[in-house]
């Protein structure tokens, strides 16, 4: 019986591309088969020796093999839905447990969206109840209410496209049946959320290869929510609505910058970066800002030839065409066009371009690299300079002089920069957060990664830049060339740093700094590769070994997380709150019942942003604080608080045709340390503040201030302001004509 065995790869016939003698074109040839001395061919079976049959088991084998995966793809998949679904009922059960949400009255919803989201919710509450969606839409880019004495465009001015999609979404759908409008609002914004925590999952699955890994990064973001985010209690800001994006957007970055993908999945991962992308920078104004940081990362992992060039150039793209398509829908929003992305791009391919040389030393290269970064520096500013003078941007130039006072170089009495200076969201991030962010093991576990990553990455880029390395060094398998073989890595090591840095600056942007901990300190745990290099350091090459450290590391961590932190879980779940503010509750009832629809109001920022949603009265100033012709009337309108006569502050309001001023007690009447309201009036007056503290061309006011003295109905009061409201809390003066 003739048995035939089957053929492996290494009897199959071999071809090398050689050239010939005269350094022509190469040609396959075939090796000559290899014979024994006896002139027969081994690899020939023959009658004399026995030949085996194929066996079922390597087609077992590889069987099982493709259902332990399928099964593991499975696990996994559903444990990032898992993941996601039950941080956003989370979320949202901590928000109905903070206010008892379902059971207050529908004003008291809208008061409990404090300062700006109370602006924002306002133009979806407009839009829902407007008697048409083209109607709606008109009013917005019609808006006289939200700036009393001009008419806005609310489209171009903020970022509501989201509100106006939501609202458009509720009224063609049958959604409306089921869903009262504010919460068919909050719960797209926490299952957005959802989402963001299923994009850690990815993308630590992705670096390390172990959806183990992605199970922990979202068990240290749900675990450390204190620092991680604030959407529970601050549902309808802009950064609610953007940062999912934001991270789904890192996630298929991370998929996109790997070595050995197909182009298939390249041009997929590529539609979602533009996707996410363009939403993440509609739904935020300081858009601009993040993806300069992310554009920055990018320029590092270029002129560090960490990645494909072609990769970078799609990612800058993608950044460009984003923000265009971003200003046309904000009918050409001039803050865009003249931000520093929009610079820094142009400049960065101008400078790489020109010094494009990939030869030299490794001091050559260093020089070279520093060279790099100074002149792309250089040609940005020029270029946003150039920008900034043929359209006349001057409404983002408060952010620059922020940034001066806050590091020192500059010291300044101006009104504006005061106020960013003393508001608790842009201060340096605070020494507790450390503490809390350790209490879980996140924070030192992600030092320890990222000043290994940063290590690893300065030894893999000498060894590429440096003369002496030989072909074959290029394959040994050592630990300086973990991120060689791993731009993504690489990436999100300098990612890294850029989030950090403005995390430490300032306060509202460890948002962005924290979840990346989260992705960095879980994927090390389960990352395959590390584990390889590390063991192979003691001779341990057994890919069972590997394959149970590297998983059962990952799952005791995970075990020891859920044990430490779910009591804090449950204790948070029990502790039952209910919204109560009920002198702003008689404010807003009063507003509508006594005053006519077209009457302005002014007061501080935070308290008219509710207003204009409890009662759509017209507004003389609000929150949103970009615009630089509103930030100069809202310094003007705060005389209320300042040492100023009757007849000085009339004028001011009468000047903006205001009908009422309401007054704050809390405000006016806040102990004086130098960063009140009433102070920083004095400041801009060139007064003296309470507190006493004296600083260089500031004289001493005996003026009575404004805010507390009306109350008491003098003459050279009540002939110009008439008092109509009063709690314990708000005090309502009509202007009289």
């Amino acid at each position: 019986m003739n048995i035939i065995r089957q053929r492996t790869t290494k009897n199959a016939p071999k071809y090398l591309n050689e050239k010939n003698a005269n350094g022509g074109d190469t040609k396959p040839v075939q090796r000559e088969p290899h014979k024994s001395e006896s002139g027969v061919d081994p690899n020939v079976p023959n009658a004399t020796e026995p030949v085996l049959a194929p066996s079922s088991f390597p087609t077992t084998s590889k069987l099982l093999t493709l259902v332990v995966r399928v099964l593991c793809t499975v696990l996994g998949v559903t444990a990032m839905t898992v993941s996601g679904y039950s941080h956003a009922l989370y979320m949202k059960t901590l928000h109905e447990n903070e206010l008892w949400f379902s059971n207050i009255q529908e004003i008291e919803r809208e008061i409990s969206f404090r300062t700006e989201s109370g602006l924002y919710y306002s133009y979806y509450k407009q839009m829902v109840n407007a008697p048409s969606i083209t109607q709606g839409l008109w009013d917005l880019m019609n808006d006289n209410i939200t700036e009393h004495q001009r008419t806005i465009n609310i489209l171009e001015r903020f970022n509501i496209y989201q509100e106006v999609l939501l609202s458009i979404i509720y009224r063609l759908t049958p959604i409306k049946y089921y869903l009262e409008p504010v919460y068919w609002y909050i719960n797209t914004v926490f299952g957005l959320h959802g989402m963001l925590v299923s994009a850690l999952f990815v993308t630590s699955w992705i670096l390390s290869g172990s959806w183990l890994s992605g199970m922990l990064a979202a068990l240290f973001y749900i675990f450390n929510k204190a620092d991680t985010t604030r959407v529970s209690f601050v549902i309808p800001l802009r950064e609610s609505f953007s940062l999912p994006f934001l991270w789904l957007q890192l996630c298929a970055v991370t998929m996109y910058l790997r070595s050995n993908i197909s182009p298939k999945m390249e041009k997929a991962c590529l539609w979602v970066i533009s996707f996410s992308t363009f939403a993440f920078c509609v739904c935020w104004q300081f858009n601009q800002f993040v993806i300069l940081l992310q554009a920055f990362a990018l320029f590092g992992v270029w002129t560090l030839d960490m990645a494909p060039p072609y990769k970078i150039k799609m990612m800058y793209g993608v950044h460009v065409l984003s923000l265009l398509a971003v200003c046309c829908l904000q009918f050409f929003n001039k803050m865009i066009l003249a931000s520093l992305v929009m610079s820094f791009i142009p400049a960065a391919f101008i400078v790489v371009s020109i010094t494009n040389n990939k030869y030299g030393s490794i001091v050559w290269r260093c020089m070279k690299l520093l060279l790099q970064i100074v002149s792309t520096f250089v040609i940005m500013a020029l270029i946003n300079y150039i920008i900034k003078f043929v359209i006349r941007q001057e409404a983002d130039e408060h952010i620059y002089k922020f940034l001066l006072a806050k590091f020192g170089i500059s010291k300044t009495l101006d009104f504006d920069v005061n106020l960013y200076l003393c508001n608790g969201a842009f201060e340096f991030l605070t020494f507790d957060t450390f503490e809390r962010l350790s209490a879980t093991f996140l924070f030192p576990l992600y030092v320890i990664v990222e000043l290994g990553l940063l290590g690893l990455l300065a030894v893999a880029v000498c060894q590429n830049w440096s003369k002496e390395r030989t072909e074959d060094k290029k394959e040994e398998n050592t630990l300086g060339h973990i991120l060689s073989d791993r731009p993504e890595l690489a990436y999100h090591a300098i990612q890294s740093v850029f989030f950090g840095l403005i995390g430490l600056m300032t306060l509202r942007m460890k948002y962005l700094w924290t979840p990346h901990m989260c992705i960095l300190a879980s994927f090390v745990l389960g990352d395959e590769g590390l584990w390889t290099n590390v063991l192979e350091r003691i001779k341990v090459r057994s890919s069972a070994v590997i394959q149970t450290l590297r998983h059962s590391t990952t799952a005791i961590t995970i075990g020891i997380l859920l044990f430490t932190s779910m009591s804090n879980v449950y204790n948070e779940l029990a502790d039952l709150k209910e919204f109560y503010d009920p002198d702003t509750v008689e404010l807003m009832q009063w507003i509508n019942g006594n005053t006519a629809p077209r009457e302005a109001f002014t007061g501080s920022m935070q308290l008219l942003a509710g207003v204009k949603l409890s009662t759509g009265r017209p507004l003389l100033n609000h929150p949103h604080y970009e615009d630089k012709v509103l930030r100069q009337r809202t310094k003007e309108l705060y005389q209320i608080y300042g040492r100023k006569s009757p007849k000085e502050v009339y004028n001011i309001l009468k000047k903006y045709d205001a009908t009422y001023v309401i007054l704050e007690d809390s405000i006016c009447l806040a102990p004086s340390n130098g960063c009140r309201t009433p102070d920083h009036i004095d400041i801009v007056n060139g007064q003296v503040p309470d507190n006493g503290i004296a600083q260089v061309g500031l004289v001493r006011s005996t003026n009575p201030r404004f805010c507390d003295d009306i109350r008491y109905n003098k003459s050279q009061y009540s002939k110009y302001f008439k008092p109509v409201f009063m709690n314990k809390t708000f005090r309502i003066y009509k202007l009289l004509h």
